[in-house]
């Protein structure tokens, strides 16, 4: 960590916000502290530039974007995991153009996920519904888009281990391969559970959410504020077996997008639950994974890699940083994370958009999917998008942002 950055961490002060139920003021500490002109300017560029991108593409797009091969979208037809980043997208897009034209596309591609809300054989769930059906029953107030959204968190809370009080991450549930790991992106997953706590009142989901969170936190933190992409355990004992990875350089490295998710899904918990080790968490993640940025304020994709801080980046870590920071700024009432979020989406405004090629259909570049796989380096992603358009609404348009994902605190 840099002098300056260690000085903007001491130097930040305010203790955790206790939150209001009201959502509206949820959504004004958001917004807490004017960003500086030139930063507004640069982010409503970069809006502008996604809106048009997408004005242009979204057209010809009839399936779910997974990532670009030569600069093009190459798509899946079931969404794969990824499949609620371009409803999503369009639902960003249309909050900051107020074009009726995403609306219309983003509810089309959403219910292309229906059949999704029965799959009980993956941990995505969450990432599938919550930026595409939650979203679209917070914005149009359908019952029906609730409704399939929590037909998705029944089907996540199968995958549920009550002997290592975890969910389980790959594999269909009679798949013992796999019944054991848990990774560190499922933290993002649990906010749909929250959701349907909160819509049918029944606690069940919520408790599930919590238990793996409470797991997640005890084994993939480590002291100093890293974490690995996988934990296994023995799916039969619940017995703890230890850290391992797939997308990282290895079990005791520091994947960048893995952080990202682990400081976003705890700071979410935290505001779910109100529970302050879960916000503790989060602002350790969140120290460390800012401790670890190069100058340039776009994350290697792993911090521990041998050749960081010369390595290949992953903007879309730095998306998915930047909206943490920002709920955490306001979770916390810590100015200095706020300022490092800003830093962030500047960095991607400014160096990561496929401006410089006529070609391109995304709008961020030098995104890394899985590096060890050799799969998709230096290419563009759909959450990259999803993201980087969530965290400058997050700035500009807090009320709006509130609305779609619901930044409400208990």
């Amino acid at each position: 960590m840099s002098v300056s950055r260690r000085t903007v961490l001491a130097t930040a002060v305010g203790a955790a916000a206790t939150g209001a139920s009201s959502t509206p003021a949820t959504a004004a500490d958001v917004n807490a502290g004017r960003a500086p002109a030139p930063t507004l300017r640069k982010l409503r560029a970069a809006a502008d530039y996604a809106v048009e991108k997408l004005h242009t593409v979204a057209p010809t797009v009839t399936a779910f974007p997974v990532g670009t091969k030569f600069e093009k979208w190459t798509y899946s037809q079931n969404g794969d995991w990824v499949g609620g980043f371009w409803p999503g997208t369009l639902w960003m897009a249309w909050l900051y153009s107020k074009d009726d034209t995403f609306r219309t596309q983003a509810l089309a591609s959403a219910q292309k996920l229906a059949p999704r809300q029965y799959d009980t054989g993956t941990h995505d769930l969450g990432f599938l519904f919550y930026p595409s059906w939650v979203t679209a029953w917070r914005l149009t107030g359908d019952e029906a888009w609730r409704t399939g959204a929590v037909r998705a968190a029944d089907s996540l809370i199968q995958r549920y281990n009550p002997r290592g009080r975890f969910i389980r991450a790959w594999g269909a549930l009679n798949d013992q391969g796999n019944a054991g790991r848990v990774i560190i992106d499922t933290m993002m997953n649990l906010d749909l559970l929250a959701f349907a706590s909160g819509r049918t009142g029944d606690d069940t989901y919520l408790d599930i959410a919590v238990e793996h969170a409470k797991t997640a936190q005890r084994v993939f933190l480590r002291p100093d504020g890293s974490t690995p992409h996988v934990y296994d355990f023995d799916p039969n004992t619940g017995a703890a077996i230890g850290p391992n990875t797939v997308q990282g350089y290895s079990p005791t490295s520091c994947w960048s997008r893995g952080q990202a998710w682990g400081l976003y899904g705890f700071t979410t918990m935290y505001r779910r639950t109100g529970n302050a080790e879960f916000l503790a968490t989060a602002r350790r993640l969140a120290d460390f994974a800012i401790g670890a940025l190069t100058p340039d304020h776009v994350p290697v994709w792993d911090y521990r890699a041998p050749q960081q801080p010369y390595d290949i980046k992953d903007a879309s870590a730095g998306a998915i940083m930047a909206c943490g920071l920002l709920d955490l700024s306001a979770a916390t009432g810590r100015p200095a994370y706020r300022e490092v979020a800003l830093r962030l989406l500047t960095a991607l405004a400014e160096t990561c958009l496929t401006r410089n090629s006529a070609r391109a259909e995304a709008v961020v570049a030098r995104c890394t999917r899985n590096r060890p796989a050799e799969d998709g380096i230096e290419i563009s992603l759909p959450y990259a998008d999803y993201y980087l358009l969530e965290g400058i609404l997050r700035v500009l348009q807090p009320q709006d942002v509130d609305r779609a994902i619901d930044l409400s605190r208990v």
